[in-house]
């Protein structure tokens, strides 16, 4: 059987730390998350693995790698709101409330997000809310936000979450194009938005997040 405390240990040892993840606040957080307790039970043995995770056809769990230096982008402050979109069974959702002071969480899927609200509750994460919605709306009521963090591909990104940044608000995602991507930042300063290059990555582009078609005349 899996000793899932070592294999949490392993994976910010061997996959977190040599990423140039150095913040000590994700490192903590990522080391109290039980992952396996996120990914379906017949994936649990793999919970820590260098691997993304399918979640359900068209969903997955990021790699730890990924996952934590879009963290350490995303620059996330203890006093920070932070809109966590298409976060499947919610463990970036749980990761985020340990970083944040509160975390609003989008799930498309009724039954994932059913899923992540239970598990917060589990652990008695009571600074995060999972809600069924559309991430490519985000949730202005509860906005603007410091941070915006989507979990999957984006291929164009809706104007929409731009306009839900605060001043100073990051907006951190994996931008994809055909097999390749990268992390970047895009950060508001007043009404201009500039972006940042982080570093590669690719993964596969949310349902809402592709490239609408164009037609030539």
């Amino acid at each position: 059987m899996t000793d899932f405390a070592d294999a949490r240990r392993a994976m910010v040892d061997c996959q977190v730390r040599p990423s140039d993840v150095t913040r000590y606040p994700i490192i903590e957080a990522m080391l109290w998350a039980p992952r396996e307790i996120f990914v379906p039970r017949a994936k649990r043995e793999i919970a820590y693995a260098e691997t993304e995770i399918p979640l359900m056809p068209g969903r997955m769990l990021m790699t730890a790698r990924v996952f934590a230096k879009m963290l350490e982008a995303a620059e996330i402050g203890p006093k920070d709101l932070v809109l966590d979109l298409a976060p499947g069974t919610g463990y970036s959702t749980a990761v985020l409330a340990r970083l944040a002071e509160a975390v609003v969480a989008v799930e498309p899927d009724a039954q994932l997000a059913a899923t992540a609200q239970g598990l917060l509750d589990q652990l008695e994460v009571m600074n995060a809310a999972a809600v069924q919605g559309d991430p490519t709306a985000g949730d202005p009521a509860h906005g603007p936000y410091d941070a915006i963090f989507i979990n999957g591909g984006v291929s164009e990104l809706p104007q929409a979450l731009l306009d839900q940044l605060k001043d100073g608000g990051r907006l951190v995602a994996v931008f994809t194009n055909g097999a390749a991507g990268q992390c970047r930042v895009i950060t508001r300063a007043g009404n201009a938005l500039s972006e940042r290059y982080v570093f590669d990555a690719t993964a596969p582009v949310l349902p809402g997040f592709e490239r609408k078609a164009s037609f030539a005349f």
